[in-house]
């Protein structure tokens, strides 16, 4: 290689590939992204504040603070929220060249990390469940969360239905979980479920017509009921369980929707064939 084609190459490399200048400018829509990151990371202060001074107080074992995890979830609520409508936002007006990169770094924050780490503080401090079996479970739902926004990124379906579990959805989850049960390896066991749904292929339809306007309501009642029970929880926990049920059956009932949808599909195809 002589030197002009040394020359060459590296100049190459150090040629910007993207329009720097407009990299730089955010959009209304990267707002809202880094509204959601903000909002993952003050609900993972929160748990930590919570651990930190229950940890500071003498006598008696760890319990997590319900009100600490009460204030996490409507923060987590708020950046999915975000989430939800920065597409919309970026649909509407316009996007930035850095939109899905900021999307994605503030979806692992908010729906990766903050599930995560609220796993440690339901069951790391705690007799019932080895330390390390909580580690681990926690560990799959960051793990399964960045693995699949990376295969969104890159990897897009025929039928143009997400491939495995979304991850907000997976997030919340994970979160109804640890409101509902207490900590056990049999809970462990379904927040590993939810980790494995993340990164399974299994087909979940984006919301389109009819099935939109269930699902959508469906999702509506849950978070009415998580948020009422965040407001008044001394109105008892009747709210939070209904809720959380109806969250878990909801990500339950989809695969299985799916399932018989395309052995329908099948039977209508050797139906035609024959």
């Amino acid at each position: 290689m002589t030197a002009a084609d040394a020359g060459s190459w590296q100049a190459d490399e150090e040629e910007p590939r993207g329009p720097v200048g407009k990299a730089f400018r955010l959009s209304a829509a990267d707002s809202l992204s880094l509204g959601n990151a903000v909002c993952g990371f003050m609900a993972v202060c929160v748990l930590a504040y919570s651990a930190i001074m229950q940890l500071q107080m003498a006598g008696g074992p760890f319990v997590p603070n319900p009100s600490y995890f009460a204030t996490a979830i409507v923060l987590l609520l708020i950046g999915a929220t975000c989430d939800l409508f920065d597409g919309l936002v970026a649909r509407r007006f316009r996007a930035s060249a850095m939109g899905a990169e900021l999307d994605n770094l503030a979806d692992v924050i908010s729906f990766g990390f903050a599930p995560a780490f609220m796993v440690v503080i339901w069951g790391g401090f705690t007799d019932q469940v080895p330390f390390t079996a909580v580690l681990v479970a926690a560990a799959s739902v960051l793990v399964a969360g960045v693995v699949r926004l990376a295969r969104f990124a890159c990897v897009k379906t025929k039928s143009g239905d997400f491939m495995g579990l979304p991850i907000p959805m997976g997030a919340m989850t994970v979160i109804s979980i640890v409101l509902l049960f207490q900590p056990s390896i049999y809970a462990l066991l379904a927040v590993l479920g939810v980790a494995w749904l993340m990164v399974s292929r299994i087909e979940y339809p984006k919301p389109k017509g009819q099935l939109a306007a269930v699902v959508l309501g469906w999702i509506m009642v849950n978070v009415a009921f998580l948020t009422f029970w965040v407001a008044w929880p001394e109105g008892g926990d009747l709210p939070i369980k209904i809720g959380a049920s109806m969250q878990i059956a909801l990500v339950a009932a989809i695969p299985l929707r799916m399932l018989f949808y395309k052995r329908e599909l099948r039977k209508e195809a050797e139906r035609i064939g024959n």
